[in-house]
């Protein structure tokens, strides 16, 4: 349809043509610059239209706004959850940055970022929580729409070497004498599209599928170093020498469960002398009657338990070390005694031989231990437990929510830097005093509502000028975490009265002693 020739002769820039764009808004008629010529072959160059400079708007020219980059993104932002992670992630992101490419990394770290402030999140709800927050200013340019998260998970899954060079970096930051507990869990994996998702013994009874995480966990740092996912129906005991050889441990003390037996890295023990282990043993394995293990010998001192202990060393240079609690004791004799109460089960023959197993626990080691260093490592691994425990409920990881194999793992490995990232968080608010006044789900909770201006300067003060609706309460936490500069508080006040300022030019006389008479007439100097 042509345009109108009123609309044609409203004045407008030069070297311009008007397109009628159709229907009946304010930007029907549109503006545009005369690109270059076109061959058009036998006959004359044709004119090439170019880009829309502006309208015409009730019969005058409207040109297009400059465009503001920062246009698209909120003037204010979410502070406080944020940069309590950034705090915490720095070696992270450069270890990260040694091995992938920056975009990636920039990705990587806003994900499993968001996965720590925003439990839960899916991916469709990714990038708005990005613009949302100050990780879209901490790691700028990342891509987090749907598509490119299943492609960055996919590229991440695809490439193990890659992963196992990122481990390595971890692993290097272990030092010798650390222990290092290794345990596993299932999660829900109900695809039918990836070889990892299978029945596991315990998930084939609740009829879902499950995939296999196994972690390394410092104890000594109290932060995981590795991780590795494998098929559901996978046992431990299968996965131990793989995980081993994955990804490369070298040194450290094993502190494993019964799952976990040293039996089942037997060449990965010799080919790596500096890796030792520090494993428990079934109750009814033979070497603890043939070496008398439970005719114990002290009690251990400076723990808060009632232990007795025993340590000796057995054929092969091994050691082993058996510990038996008292109130654990009690407490497992009375459930066994409860149980079979309940069920009619109860022999005598049966219940004398498993009196006096009752809260034993024996380990067996290839290292010269102290009993008492023996018994705190393996108590230590319940952090490793804790960590399983915050995997699944605060940070919302029990199950996949992704479908082929290499998603799986690509996401398990976002997930591995969330958790170390928690990990630490608690430890940084532990030590902050934080978490024992509220929980470390609350404490998430208050600085997520800590709201800043966009364009406030890198280091905050609580006093900048630049915060939007934040609590007081909050502002003491992120000062108590070291994310905001806390205020000057002025010098404390002496106690006491202030001194009056003597004047020195009238020494004022003094009063005479004595209380006046009612009769008299005060004199100079008298009140």
């Amino acid at each position: 349809m042509p345009v109108p020739a009123e609309i044609r002769a409203v004045p407008r820039p030069v070297n311009t043509v008007v397109d009628d764009n159709g229907g009946d808004g304010p930007k029907r008629y549109a503006v545009r610059q005369r690109g270059s010529s076109k061959y058009v072959p036998g006959g004359n160059p044709q004119p090439k239209n170019g880009k829309v400079i502006g309208h015409i708007i009730d019969y005058k020219f409207v040109p297009l706004p400059e465009k503001d980059p920062g246009a698209d993104l909120p003037d204010m932002l979410s502070y406080g959850a944020s940069a309590l992670v950034k705090s915490v992630t720095a070696d992270l992101k450069e270890d990260l940055l040694a091995v992938y490419d920056a975009s990636d990394v920039y990705a990587m770290m806003s994900l499993a970022t968001l996965r720590v402030i925003k439990p839960a999140i899916t991916a469709d709800r990714a990038r708005t929580h990005y613009l949302r927050t100050f990780v879209c200013k901490d790691y700028p340019g990342a891509a987090m729409s749907r598509n490119s998260i299943g492609s960055l998970l996919q590229r991440i899954g695809m490439n193990g070497s890659r992963r196992r060079q990122f481990y390595q970096l971890r692993m290097k930051a272990t030092a010798a004498d650390h222990h290092i507990a290794i345990d596993g869990m299932l999660k829900q994996d109900n695809s039918k599209v990836n070889d990892l998702s299978a029945y596991s013994r315990k998930a084939k009874v609740r009829g879902i599928c499950e995939v296999s995480v196994l972690y390394a966990y410092d104890i000594e740092r109290m932060e995981p170093v590795c991780a590795e996912v494998f098929p559901g129906n996978s046992i431990d005991a299968s996965s131990y020498p793989a995980f081993i050889r994955d990804n490369d441990i070298r040194k450290g003390i094993i502190v494993a469960d019964k799952g976990f037996p040293p039996s089942k890295i037997k060449e990965e023990l010799q080919e790596r002398p500096d890796l030792h282990f520090l494993t428990p043993i079934k109750r009814n394995d033979t070497r603890i009657s043939s070496n008398d293990m439970l005719a114990f010998e002290g009690v251990l001192s400076g723990i808060d338990a009632y232990v007795v202990y025993k340590k000796k060393q057995i054929k092969g240079g091994r050691y082993l070390y058996a510990f038996k609690d008292a109130r654990k004791a009690s407490a497992e004799e009375a459930s066994y005694l409860a149980n079979a109460q309940k069920k009619g089960t109860f022999s005598p023959e049966k219940y004398a031989r498993k009196q006096a197993t009752f809260g034993v626990i024996v380990l067996e080691s290839d290292q010269d231990l102290e009993p008492k260093a023996a018994y705190l490592c393996y108590e230590d691994r319940w952090l490793l437990e804790m960590v399983f425990n915050r995997y699944k409920s605060d940070e919302c990881l029990d199950h996949t929510d992704v479908q082929g194999d290499f998603s799986v793992i690509g996401s398990e490995f976002i997930n591995f830097i969330s958790t170390v990232a928690t990990c630490r968080i608690i430890r940084k608010a532990q030590n902050a005093g934080l978490l024992e006044k509220i929980s470390y789900g609350e404490l998430m909770d208050d600085l997520a509502s800590a709201w800043r201006k966009a364009d406030a300067p890198e280091e905050p003060a609580t006093d900048d000028g630049y915060w939007v609706h934040t609590l007081q309460l909050v502002f003491d936490e992120l000062e108590a975490l070291g994310l905001a500069r806390p205020v000057p508080k002025p010098a404390p006040k002496k106690r006491g009265r202030k001194p009056k300022p003597k004047d020195e030019t009238e020494p004022k006389p003094k009063r005479k002693r004595g209380r006046p008479r009612k009769d008299s007439t005060p004199s100079a100097g008298t009140v």
